[in-house]
């Protein structure tokens, strides 16, 4: 078991349902303008139940959508079958098997899956998650504050750590902004934020 998945395939089936719940629209509302209008190639990584690879594949991406957590991808592939969405066993900080692809994306997706790495682990993984974007893309990101639930791996995470951690791995900030829970989870609030990869050097 990848270690930031702990507890989550053991409540797999209340999870579903929980992100299932909230639309793609209402979770991104504050990146929106950000996600390319023209069909682009798209890694959603820590991709859950696949509600966000569905609705980029409705938009006309084709998405890489990668999850560790067995019982999230299966379900996932299940709910939201499309020809336009390839389901992958992967898992940060390495990303091994998307790595080895050889392949850049216009478009990376990091929601809700930051906090699940320790510092060392985040350190390691920007590097990278930058690699696998294009020049000219961009990388949209959620970082949770808030009360860890019983049960699970996660850390405090701030956004000026990984706007530090972005700019020494080539990406430049975008956007940088606070918003309460999509699913309205007491004391618990995130951070957006939109990294893009220079087109030169």
């Amino acid at each position: 078991m990848t270690s930031g998945t702990q507890g989550y395939a053991e409540e797999a089936e209340t999870l579903i349902k929980r992100y299932e719940s909230v639309s793609f629209t209402d979770v991104h509302e504050l990146v929106l303008h950000l996600i390319p209008t023209t069909p682009c190639r798209v890694l959603d990584i820590g991709s859950g139940t696949g509600r966000d690879a569905a609705a980029l594949a409705a938009m006309g991406h084709t998405v890489v959508a990668v999850e560790p957590t067995a019982g999230l991808r299966i379900a996932g592939a299940d709910l939201h079958s499309s020809p336009q969405v390839e389901w992958l066993d992967d898992s940060l900080p390495d990303l091994t098997l998307v790595r080895r692809r050889g392949e850049q994306f216009d478009l990376v997706l990091l929601t809700a899956v930051w906090m699940h790495l320790d510092e060392r682990e985040r350190c390691r993984a920007m590097p990278n998650v930058a690699a696998l974007v294009r020049p000219g893309g961009i990388v949209l990101m959620s970082l949770r504050h808030g009360p860890v639930p019983p049960g699970r791996r996660m850390f405090a995470v701030s956004a000026e750590e990984t706007i530090g951690l972005a700019s020494r791995a080539g990406l430049q900030l975008l956007l940088n902004r606070r918003a309460s829970s999509a699913l309205g989870t007491a004391d618990v609030s995130w951070t957006r934020l939109a990294f893009g990869r220079p087109t030169t050097p």
